[in-house]
């Protein structure tokens, strides 16, 4: 079973859930009361938008248990002493590997939120989430080519650059090493 929350130094992953998606698409009053975090003014941010949580909703709806943990994950920045719990992006994979262990990730950060490194703290936690599963061998990520901060997130990660898709956007791919548990002795 995939955990279903990561931490990270500054954020808790926390993985979608239909509980979670459905409040936040349709009782969106309750949707920070469930998840346990203040929401920033613009959200959802970015590209991660209506059509993307109906995305997540009816993977994890029609996967069941074994889908969990391979959609959306909310990253919540942990509480300081002037700032309270705060869901600060969204990110996740767009599905469990391919046969070849490839899975790809997104990610998007509140604008309030910008410009501190929580985009590069969310994608270092998808990427520990990844390996966390012993599934995934390569990790691999889209972005356009006018947004020159998404790129940097993905260098700073030791993903490399592989030319543009069929859309424009440029694609970017990294390895990922399995995490080795020590064995019971």
């Amino acid at each position: 079973m995939i955990p279903l929350i990561h931490h990270t130094p500054r954020l808790i992953l926390l993985a979608a859930s239909r509980a979670l998606l459905t409040a936040e698409l349709h009782k969106p009053r309750y949707f920070p009361v469930l998840l346990g975090a203040v929401l920033p003014t613009d959200w959802p941010p970015g590209e991660y938008n209506q059509e993307a949580m109906h995305f997540f909703l009816d993977q994890l709806t029609a996967g069941g248990r074994t889908a969990a943990g391979w959609y959306g994950w909310y990253a919540i920045r942990k509480a300081t002493s002037t700032t309270p719990k705060t869901l600060v992006g969204a990110g996740g994979f767009m599905g469990p590997p391919d046969a070849s262990g490839t899975a790809e990730i997104g990610y998007s950060i509140a604008a309030d939120w910008r410009d501190q490194g929580l985009a590069t703290e969310l994608v270092t936690g998808l990427i520990e989430q990844a390996a966390n599963t012993g599934m995934v061998r390569r990790l691999v990520a889209h972005t356009r080519p006018d947004n020159p901060a998404s790129q940097q997130v993905l260098l700073r990660n030791g993903f490399s650059s592989f030319g543009t898709d069929t859309e424009g956007r440029i694609r970017f791919e990294r390895m990922v090493e399995p995490v080795v548990l020590p064995q019971a002795s």
